[in-house]
């Protein structure tokens, strides 16, 4: 049998790529990791992490003028971008050194530094060339930018964590969860904030009733111009000058394009060994994650199924207990629950309705807009909306959708539930907590009656 320097090389030490790297060392394994950038990936340095921490900067905004309604008369405050910078920055530091430290208290060799596969069992990285049994591309997905006259002067999702002054004014370009959670956190931040889409409703792929109710929302707050792309921007004295195809035209001091992240292949070598890309570069993989190369494996961002952080742990976990302990669990992608975390806080698990009906499943359709207890006296207009799908034929909870306060919080439990296969009618045997708004889930009675199947 052939001598390897290592039984796993992996390429990213993002959240895929550390668990596997994690597991195959605890089951023996001899692992080294490149990583170029930093530790923790997309999600710890420029993902879910900071833009967290971000969305909590902004509910603070609202927090101040809802406590007005409560009795609380609190002085005119100011808001210091440096300093949630400052400390963002921090924290994120933190990560990455604790990242790199699961890394090292494992065994694994880490090396700093770009890799590109040479053949299929050779890596090169920091000017020497290594061997590995199987190889692991965990390397991510990057912002896309479109192509459009002026493009080099936007920012990405990359660039708006670093940003060292907070625009006045905001164009924030594209319609999906990053767009709507940077545009809903940003006007309250301060800066005067402008959504743009070519779609005429937020949130594609989302539920389309939810899809309605949150555009309505967000644009409460953040102006939008829905229906419309941009032909052009030109710098225009300390601003830019945007112009769209509808005519209309913006001045404003930042374009932040959030239209979406690609898998991380280029540069990878995967021209030099008999890996299958997809139509937008995303590494083909199958139930195993196993590449056209057999020994080449992928996961996560890169191989562009479901780009969520708990999605690519649990396939990097998946791939090394099937290398290195001959146990396999197939990954399965229905109803995971997923947040979008824009103001309000947007959460899902299960099917859409659209989805439901694509299916051909006979579903009962239950929904409710209320207003949240605390906005009967804090004089916010913000409303809150649930949306339950149920399977005629087995009475399971198929679907489930809000928008509301800690949307996130409340969800993930009922995924447990959902997972485990609850029907409806174990939802309404069950007492609510009283007076909370995750109550209204489990005292929905009334059926909707103008669709289904």
């Amino acid at each position: 049998m052939p001598n390897f320097d290592y039984d796993l090389f992996v390429i990213g030490a993002g959240s895929g790529g550390v668990r596997a790297c994690r597991i195959a060392a605890g089951l023996g394994a001899n692992v080294a990791v490149a990583e170029e950038r930093y530790f923790g990936g997309t999600c710890v340095n420029v993902g879910c992490v900071p833009k967290k921490l971000f969305s909590y900067a902004a509910h603070y905004r609202d927090d101040m003028i809802d406590s007005r309604g409560f009795g609380w008369d609190i002085p005119e405050s100011s808001f210091n971008w440096g300093t949630l910078l400052t400390n963002k920055n921090i924290e994120i530091n933190r990560l990455n050194r604790i990242y790199k430290s699961i890394l090292e208290d494992n065994g694994v060799e880490v090396f700093e530094a770009h890799a590109q596969i040479v053949n299929s069992h050779t890596v090169e990285v920091a000017g020497q060339h290594v061997s590995a049994k199987y190889i692991l591309i965990a390397t991510g997905g990057w912002p896309w930018v479109p192509d459009y006259r002026g493009s080099e002067h936007v920012l990405t999702s990359n660039d708006v964590f670093h940003m060292e002054t907070l625009p006045p004014r905001l164009l924030v370009v594209g319609g999906g969860y990053i767009a709507v959670e940077f545009a809903s956190i940003f006007t309250r931040l301060g800066s005067e904030t402008i959504l743009s889409y070519r779609g005429d409703q937020l949130l594609r792929g989302f539920d389309g009733d939810i899809r309605q109710f949150i555009t309505k929302q967000i644009g409460h707050d953040v102006t939008l111009n829905l229906g419309t792309e941009i032909v052009e921007i030109c710098k225009n004295n300390n601003g830019l000058r945007v112009s769209f195809d509808s005519g209309n035209e913006l001045e404003v001091d930042a374009v932040l394009s959030a239209t979406g992240r690609t898998p991380l292949t280029a540069g990878l070598g995967l021209e030099n060994v008999n890996v299958e890309l997809s139509a937008n570069g995303g590494v083909v993989v199958n139930n195993r994650f196993q590449t056209t190369e057999p020994n080449i494996f992928a996961v996560g961002d890169v191989i562009n199924r479901i780009a969520l952080t708990p999605v690519a742990l649990a396939e990097g976990q998946i791939v090394a207990r099937a290398l290195f302990s001959n146990s396999f669990d197939a990954m399965s992608y229905k109803c995971i629950p997923t947040a979008v975390f824009c103001h309000p806080n947007l959460a899902t698990c299960g099917l859409t309705e659209e989805e439901a009906l694509d299916q051909h499943i006979a579903i009962d359709v239950y929904t409710a807009v209320v207003k949240p207890l605390k906005n009967t006296l804090s004089g916010s207009a913000e409303m809150a909306m649930i949306k339950l799908l149920v399977d005629q034929s087995s009475d399971r909870v198929i679907g489930l959708h809000m928008v509301g306060p800690d949307a996130g919080e409340l969800v993930q439990g009922f995924a447990v539930a959902m997972n485990a296969g609850a029907t409806k009618q174990q939802f309404d045997a069950t007492v609510g907590i009283h007076p909370t708004f995750a109550e209204e889930f489990v005292t929905m009675r009334a059926k909707r009656k103008d669709k289904g199947i």
